[in-house]
C-alpha cells in the first residue's frame, strides 16, 4: 500500500482530516475496465448459453434453464459470441496488467490473503453477519476483504482457463480432459460465473456498509479518514 498521506482542510468548518492514497491509477483503471468487461461477458455468455441451455449430451437435449432473452446480450448465438470473444481479450489484458502491476510494485501485499490473516476472518464474519463488535483495523483491507479479493482473482483465472477449454476444445483437449470433458468444462465455466457474481454482490454490499469514501477512493485514489489511521 502506498504511504502517501495528505491533510485536507474543510473550507467551511476549518476542520482538518487525513486522506491516504490507497489505489494507484493502474489499479483503478483495471478495476473499472474489468467491471464493464465482466458484465458484458456475463450477459453475452448467457446469450451463448441460450443456444444450448444444458450441460449434457446434445441429443437428446434436456434443457436445464431457459434464460430470458431480455437479459442476454447479442441477439443470437453469433452476436453473443462476437461480444464475448471481443471483451474476453479486454478482460484478459486488463487482468494481466493488474496482476503484473501488483507483483512488480509489491502492492499485492494490500489485498493478498496470507496465513497470518486466517485468525482474523471469524471476528469479521461475526461482526458483519452476527452484529458483533468491530475488530480493530490495521490495514486498508480487513482479513475477510482480503480473502474475498484473493478469491476473486483466482475465480478470474479460472474463468479464463475454463473459457479457453470450451472455446478451443480440440486445440486444448488436454485442458478439457483435466476438467472431466467438454460438458464438465462448460459446467465449471458456468459455476465460476455465478461465483463471480456472488462476489460482486458481496462487494457492493461492503461498499455500502463502509461508506461513500470507499467508492470515491476507487475513483480518485484517495480515501478520506480511513479507519486504520
Amino acid at each position: 500500500m502506498s504511504s502517501q498521506i495528505a491533510a485536507i482542510t474543510n473550507v467551511k468548518t476549518g476542520a482538518i482530516s487525513e486522506a491516504v492514497y490507497e489505489h494507484p491509477f493502474i489499479v483503478r483503471l483495471c478495476h473499472w475496465v474489468n467491471a464493464v468487461a465482466l458484465l458484458i461477458l456475463v450477459f453475452s455468455g448467457l446469450q451463448i448459453f441460450r443456444a444450448f441451455p444444458s450441460f449434457g449430451a446434445k441429443i437428446p437435449q434436456k434443457d436445464l434453464l431457459h434464460w430470458p432473452k431480455a437479459y442476454a446480450l447479442g441477439g443470437w448465438l453469433g452476436g453473443g459470441l462476437q461480444w464475448h470473444l471481443t471483451f474476453m481479450w479486454i478482460y484478459i489484458g486488463t487482468g494481466l496488467l493488474y496482476i503484473g502491476y501488483e507483483i512488480f510494485s509489491r502492492n499485492y501485499r494490500q489485498v493478498l490473503f496470507t496465513p497470518r490473516d486466517i485468525r482474523g476472518v471469524w471476528p469479521m464474519v461475526h461482526h458483519y453477519f452476527f452484529f458483533g463488535p468491530e475488530p480493530y483495523v490495521r490495514e486498508a483491507y480487513n482479513p475477510l476483504q482480503k480473502l474475498a479479493y484473493t478469491s476473486a482473482i483466482l475465480l478470474g483465472i479460472l474463468s479464463v482457463i475454463t473459457g479457453v477449454a470450451i472455446w478451443k476444445p480440440v486445440q486444448f483437449s488436454w485442458l478439457a480432459w483435466l476438467m472431466g470433458g467438454f460438458h464438465w468444462a462448460r459446467l465449471w465455466h458456468f459455476a465460476v460465473m455465478w461465483a463471480i457474481l456472488a462476489f460482486l454482490f458481496g462487494h457492493l454490499v461492503m461498499v455500502v456498509l463502509h461508506g461513500w469514501n470507499n467508492f470515491v477512493s476507487m475513483v480518485t485514489g484517495w480515501k478520506k479518514d480511513p479507519e486504520y489511521l
